[in-house]
């Protein structure tokens, strides 16, 4: 049996017209994927180090240190974001310190650093769902065209049965390989923002429990 080959230009004008935002939804995944990376790498998201050094600031009361050293990180740690909204708040310059005031600080800081870091997120999603949504419709569409071809015909066989609905399938495997490929790198850009999540709450935690302690004393 002679096995018939097709390259992917073939593939994709066989697919027919909904092939076209599949393909835009391809780029747009590529595109998003590529630049949420750079981004996430651009804005080094370790915390552990700085909550440490910031510690031994907290620690000899140098909260002018603590916030030179920090303000110089910003552009750099997004983690220098939080933990500086933090030492602000607690500074002796703040005024009388106040335990939910910087706990508040915190929160609001981070709520901002996260919503940066998911910029693309809901896109991602969207886009792994409408793809195989799309395919399946490009299916439908193409079945429709293919047993219109049928009924039209003065003879019908296996071969122009099996070609049509071969035809009509391109679109769903299409939106199959979109939709996974979207939510791969969705899924692990979210398992990142959600492990630096935690590890914000951890380390600001254990900070706020060591200025609170020194306010007392």
């Amino acid at each position: 049996m002679e096995t018939v080959s097709f390259s992917l230009w073939e593939l994709f004008q066989m697919g027919g017209v909904f092939m076209w935002p599949l393909l835009f939804f391809s780029i747009a995944v590529v595109f998003i994927s590529l630049e949420r990376v750079i981004y996430l790498i651009r804005h080094n998201l370790r915390i552990d180090d700085l909550a440490a050094k910031v510690s031994e600031f907290i620690a000899e009361r140098d909260y002018a240190g603590a916030e030179e050293y920090l303000s110089a990180l910003v552009k750099r740690r997004m983690g220098a974001r939080i933990l500086l909204a933090l030492i602000k708040q607690s500074a002796p310059s703040a005024g009388r310190y106040s335990e939910h005031r910087a706990e508040r600080a915190v929160e609001t800081e981070a709520a901002s650093c996260i919503s940066s870091l998911e910029n693309g997120f809901n896109f991602l999603t969207a886009l792994g769902s409408l793809s195989p949504l799309t395919g399946f419709l490009g299916t439908v569409s193409g079945m429709i065209g293919a047993f219109k071809s049928i009924a039209e015909a003065t003879e019908v066989n296996a071969q122009i049965v099996a070609n049509g609905i071969y035809e009509a399938l391109i679109t769903t495997v299409f939106g199959l390989i979109i939709a996974i490929i979207a939510m791969i790198p969705h899924s692990i850009f979210t398992h990142i923002v959600d492990k630096f999540a935690a590890e914000i709450e951890r380390n600001c935690s254990l900070l706020i429990t060591e200025i609170s302690r020194q306010n007392e004393n």
